[in-house]
């Protein structure tokens, strides 16, 4: 029982502490007036608390120009050309912070005993080749067992990172024309 007290002591201070390192982050805006968190990030660097939670050094300049956007843990061309390359499925999560992109089963139109679930990994803040990984998931229907697990061609995952990658650099090139 004292555990469970002392636990929710401990929760209960890391809250309050938590808020006021938000509070302490000020901005100076006119009283009244609300501030988005886009504009908040916009006066303190790009970061929602300033300095106050900066773990590992201070962020790179050349974030900007490696694709590397605010608010984003990954590589942004990476992301943008993922979440385009797989626009045709739906969507069951995505993570900007983490880099993971889920999509919901996606059955095609020609083929309705047949689906298919892609789990797209960002690995990097650079737009490299390694930077980006798929899992492509098949299943078949059968009459008897409903959906069943089925094998997808090795290259199928291949295709799709290349896809990625060449959209990623389609991005990079028309946004550097800019």
């Amino acid at each position: 029982m004292r555990a469970m007290q002392s636990c929710k002591i401990r929760l209960a201070a890391a809250l309050a502490f938590a808020c006021l390192l938000a509070a302490c982050g000020g901005t100076s805006q006119p009283a009244g007036e609300i501030q988005t968190t886009e504009e908040i990030r916009n006066t303190q660097g790009g970061r929602l608390f300033g300095d106050a939670l900066t773990f590992g050094g201070p962020r790179r300049r050349a974030d900007a120009a490696d694709g590397a956007a605010a608010g984003i843990g990954v590589n942004s061309y990476l992301w943008r050309a993922s979440l385009d390359t797989i626009s045709f499925m739906p969507l069951a999560s995505a993570d900007p912070f983490g880099g993971v992109i889920i999509t919901d089963w996606y059955a095609p139109a020609e083929n309705q005993d047949e689906r298919f679930k892609v789990t797209v990994y960002i690995l990097d803040r650079d737009l490299r080749s390694d930077g980006v990984r798929t899992s492509v998931f098949r299943q078949t229907r059968d009459a008897v067992r409903g959906w069943v697990d089925a094998p997808v061609a090795p290259e199928t995952a291949t295709k799709l990172e290349d896809r990625i990658l060449t959209r990623a650099r389609e991005m990079r090139i028309a946004q550097a024309g800019n």
